[in-house]
This record gives structure tokens, sequence and C-alpha cells, in this order.
């Protein structure tokens, strides 16, 4: 990581904090230019997976990234193993971002865990914060997925395509809409039809 620890401290601290561009801005300038060494590489060149485990703050096995793919810092966001995410994620991660194993996100996916006040004044002072997305095991987010600020994703669960999500989902729910709501748990009938009333055909 050649972010200073300093500057992750700044940006992870409770509340809101101001943008300094000397420490900050200079720290996420090489970032920003190994990010797109990155999106410049082949998908499959060995060189692509070894820079993203410099970029990232933790990069399980098996984890892959459809370029390409944009980030803030990418040094905030914590890759479990055996993830996949699709075309086009974007990460506003200068808030963490906990991605657990076997989640997969869709294309256009954008999760966002830093915001700014409301307060007019304060914007014009580059004021912002940022919370932690923690995003569970085993997780489905859709398509055109937003996850806002602070939100937690619970095991297992599913986020429907074109979903806004600015509160938590507890595990084991589908969950859609925008605002992104609880629908139902996921049920027995789930365990026989993989879509609709389609049916998991034997052995799988």
């Amino acid at each position: 990581m050649t972010v200073p620890q300093s500057v992750l401290d700044a940006m992870h601290q409770p509340g809101v904090y101001l943008w300094d561009d000397a420490t900050m801005g200079a720290a996420q300038a090489g970032q920003r230019d190994l990010l797109h060494t990155i999106n410049t590489l082949r998908a499959n060149d060995p060189e692509r997976e070894r820079l993203m485990r410099a970029y990232f703050a933790e990069m399980g096995e098996d984890v892959w990234i459809e370029p390409p793919f944009n980030a803030n810092w990418g040094c905030c966001t914590h890759w479990g193993s055996h993830t996949y995410a699709n075309f086009n994620l974007t990460l506003v991660d200068d808030g963490e971002i906990f991605i657990g194993d076997h989640t997969m996100i869709g294309p256009n996916v954008t999760l966002v865990a830093t915001g700014h006040p409301v307060r007019p004044d304060l914007r014009e002072r580059l004021a912002q914060f940022s919370e932690p997305i923690h995003i569970g095991r085993n997780v489905w987010i859709g398509a055109n997925v937003t996850v806002l600020p602070g939100v937690t994703i619970g095991d297992n669960s599913v986020i429907g395509a074109c979903s806004l999500v600015t509160r938590d989902i507890p595990a084991d729910s589908v969950a859609f809409g925008s605002p992104c709501r609880v629908v139902r748990p996921i049920n027995d009938h789930d365990r026989e039809y993989y879509w609709r009333d389609r049916r998991i055909p034997d052995g799988i």
C-alpha cells in the first residue's frame, strides 16, 4: 500500500472532515495512476492481478473483476475469496468497503461509502463523511444497483437490479426497489426453482 496511514485515518474517522488536497490529493494521485494502468491491461494478463493485489486493501483467492472498473482509492476496499464483479463497477471508497466470500456483483454497480453534507457552506469547503459498507458472504447484487454509505447487506441476500440501497438488508433476504426494501425471505421455492417456474435440474 502506497497511501500513508495518516491519510487513511483522516478519511475513516467518525464524522465530517475536510478534504486536504496537499495530503489526500497527493496520495490519491498514485492510486489513480495505478488504476489507469490496471484498466489498460488485457483481462488475462498476469500483471493485472499482481497490480490489483497492490491496489486493493485486501484481495482473496479467485477474485475476478471485469475491466474496466473505477475507484476513488482502491486501498480502502477489501475483497473476499471467490468473488466476481461484472463490467463498470464503481467504488467510492474514501470510506472502507468490505465484500464477503462468494459474492457476485452485476454490471454498472456503484458502492458509495462517502457522502457530503447537505449544508451548502460545508460543501464549499470540500467537507465529506465516510461510513463503511459491509456486504456479506454469498450475496448477489444485481445490475445497476447503488449502495449508499453505512449500509450492511447480510449473508446470502439478493439485491434486485436497479435498486437504491439506503438501509441495512438482513441475511437470507430478497430485496429490491428504490429505496430498496425486503420483499421476502429466501424460501423453499428458491431451493427448487432457479427463476420463476423453472425447476433446478437434478444433479446441480
